[in-house]
């Protein structure tokens, strides 16, 4: 089953999320110790409400077990790593996508198509089958699931977009 989530995070890139985005927080990016040096200040913020709940028994450890994951099998590919994936935060509710090739997610079009090819990933997983979900639910609510809190993607540079999962 974690197979199956590794899955969904590796073709990052962008999320049709619908009307599911219901407002910008610059304050959580305001106190965001990871800005400046993971990542550059947020372009734009949004708060994502998302419709799935937290997996029971999800915790630090899973979170760290799934990004762990997705970066073995980038590893496992027969080209370049394109995007360093972590988590970071005292409980790694925090998961960070960031571009290792210049000219690449550096800017919200290509920020949320990386989510959107996560989300058509996501969709293929045997939990949103088991739960029925596969044409409703997008990678954000994959993040809810397994206890993200904050989902940041950037390229490295100059250009980040912040996303608060509530």
């Amino acid at each position: 089953m974690i197979r199956n989530w590794i899955l969904a995070a590796l073709f990052a890139v962008g999320v049709v999320v619908g009307g599911a985005v219901v407002g910008a927080s610059s304050e959580a990016a305001a106190a965001d110790r990871h800005v400046g040096y993971y990542y550059p200040y947020p372009s734009s913020t949004e708060l994502y409400e998302s419709r799935a709940q937290q997996l029971p028994g999800v915790n630090r450890n899973t979170r760290i077990g799934f990004v762990t994951g997705l970066a073995a099998q980038q590893a496992e590919r027969s080209f370049p790593i394109q995007t360093a994936i972590f988590a970071k935060g005292a409980e790694a509710e925090k998961l960070i996508i960031v571009s290792l090739t210049d000219g690449r997610i550096n800017s919200l079009y290509r920020a949320r198509a990386v989510l959107a090819l996560l989300t058509a990933t996501a969709r293929t997983t045997e939990i949103f089958q088991k739960f029925q979900v596969e044409t409703v639910f997008t990678f954000l609510d994959l993040c809810k699931m397994l206890g993200f809190k904050q989902f940041t993607i950037s390229d490295g540079v100059t250009f980040s977009h912040q996303v608060r999962i509530p």
